[in-house]
């Protein structure tokens, strides 16, 4: 069982840059594959950007470029490094973690709130 809690939200300017966290707790950390998604009001859930346990990484051609994802299994904490901030991506940014084999599971951590002011 894997419990996520994000941080590093907040307001930033147009332009600005961010970092947040997400830090798991419980066991198997290493093994799961972790995904950053966000989700604005009125819009449908959109996948940001995720790293497989074995370190393979996937962008959306929004953020490609201007975002990095990053994991630290011995810390247990997930990372998205954003810069280059615009207000279309003012969002909740929620981690997931998740796995298929042997048994499909996955866990979701409660969001953050991103501001980003023009």
């Amino acid at each position: 069982q894997v419990q996520l809690v994000e941080s590093g939200g907040g307001l930033v300017q147009s332009g600005g840059s961010l970092r947040l966290s997400c830090k798991g707790s419980g066991s198997g950390f290493m093994n799961y594959h972790m995904a950053w998604y966000r989700q604005a009001p009125g819009s449908e859930l959109e996948s940001v950007a995720e790293i497989s346990a074995g370190g393979t990484l996937g962008y959306a051609d929004s953020v490609r470029g201007r975002f990095t994802i990053s994991r630290d299994d011995r810390k247990k904490i997930l990372y998205l490094e954003m810069t280059h901030l615009e207000p279309e991506d003012s969002a909740v940014y929620s981690c997931r973690a998740y796995r298929n084999f042997p048994l499909k599971i996955e866990y979701w951590g409660q969001g953050t709130q991103v501001t980003v002011s023009s």
